[in-house]
């Protein structure tokens, strides 16, 4: 599983808020040689967020030169570049599934946690900090309706049960697809099939599928990326879909009638990380602690529509602002965390579940 879900499926093209909603005053630059620092940012409009929340600011109050690089790095690449002894790169942006697999393989070091304050560190969500990285960003799968078929006095779904209850709600229907295993609708499946949020681990495939088979006849599509679904959805095409939050939220800013259900929405996150063997590991230690501080990470937020991972930026943020993300305290406490642990673990055959999935995807579809 290289990424659960590619959030530049939902959210490349969306619109952030201005640059310059958030100021920042630098602090005393640290003392020694400043030097420099390369790091990978992604790409498109998220890099440049990168670049304006954290980039600009790091220099401003270290004096260190960061070389920013607007690509993504696939686990593969990480792999190569250490196993070549090539790193080029100081920090790199990790999903979730990478964040598993890359300790096991020694692709990544471990973080210096004690240049952290304490009341940062204890506000960045538990399960998106790791000893090897630090989490960035949460993101979801959510529930999407159009407010015209499902006015405000009507009865409106708020379950995946209710979802599947085509009786009680009727309307076109849209879902994610599950051709790349992770970001299918397996844990929603079980959810609507009675399985309590808790238990939903390890998934069982065949009860997803057979929960699915009840919902198949009333999908008009399964999406593959956040722009088809985001189309659906602006063309009223359909009119109750699980739909990727960032992609919502652009929606809903353009003044689209929809609305989006956090109840039972499905997080996942992405991280920051170190190459091992990195040239600049002080600096790449210094620099992941200073993006993943409360005012960074919500300057960030306030570019781009991604859920900070530290609770504290919510503290910094317009009520209004604060809750479009997934990561809100209020959201996070209905929400269904993916377990990336699962989907990345291979059986004694050395098949993964998530090429478990795939497989089993592909046969699907197409009964």
């Amino acid at each position: 599983m290289s990424m659960p879900i590619d959030r530049r499926r939902f959210i490349q093209g969306a619109s952030g808020i201005a640059i310059g909603a958030m100021s920042f005053q630098p602090r005393r630059a640290s003392a020694g040689s400043p030097g420099e620092l390369t790091v990978a940012l992604n790409g498109g409009d998220y890099a440049k967020a990168c670049i304006e929340a954290y980039v600009k600011p790091f220099e401003a109050e270290t004096g260190v030169k960061v070389i920013p690089i607007g690509e993504e790095v696939p686990p593969s690449t990480l792999e190569l570049m250490v196993s070549t002894n090539s790193v080029s790169l100081d920090v790199i942006p990790v999903s979730a599934s990478t964040t598993v697999i890359a300790p096991k393989k020694r692709l990544l070091e471990e973080i210096d946690y004690s240049i952290y304050k304490k009341d940062e560190l204890d506000a960045i969500i538990d399960y998106t900090r790791t000893p090897y990285s630090v989490g960035s960003i949460v993101y979801a799968l959510c529930m999407v309706y159009n407010t015209e078929k499902f006015p405000a006095g009507k009865p409106r779904p708020t379950t995946w049960t209710d979802f599947w209850d085509v009786s009680k709600y009727p309307g076109v229907r849209a879902m994610a697809s599950g051709v790349y295993g992770s970001d299918g609708p397996w844990e929603e499946a079980l959810l609507a099939d009675g399985v309590p949020a808790d238990a939903l681990y390890p998934l069982d495939i065949d009860r997803a599928v057979a929960s699915l088979d009840k919902i198949k006849p009333h999908i008009r599509k399964w999406f593959v990326t956040g722009s088809e679904n985001q189309q659906l959805l602006h063309d009223k095409v359909v009119d109750l879909a699980q739909s990727y939050d960032g992609r919502a939220i652009a929606l809903m800013d353009q003044g689209a009638p929809i609305e989006a259900n956090r109840n039972q929405q499905k997080v996942t996150w992405e991280s920051w990380g170190i190459p091992k063997g990195a040239k600049n590991l002080q600096n790449a230690q210094k620099f992941i602690e200073f993006i993943t501080r409360a005012d960074r990470q919500a300057a960030f937020a306030q570019l781009i529509p991604y859920g900070p991972a530290n609770q504290n930026a919510y503290k910094l943020l317009p009520v209004g602002v604060g809750r479009k993300f997934a990561s809100h305290p209020d959201y996070l406490k209905s929400s269904i965390v993916m377990d990336p642990e699962w989907y990345t673990k291979a059986g004694p055959d050395g098949v993964t579940n998530i090429e478990r999935l795939v497989h089993r995807w592909n046969e699907w579809i197409l009964q």
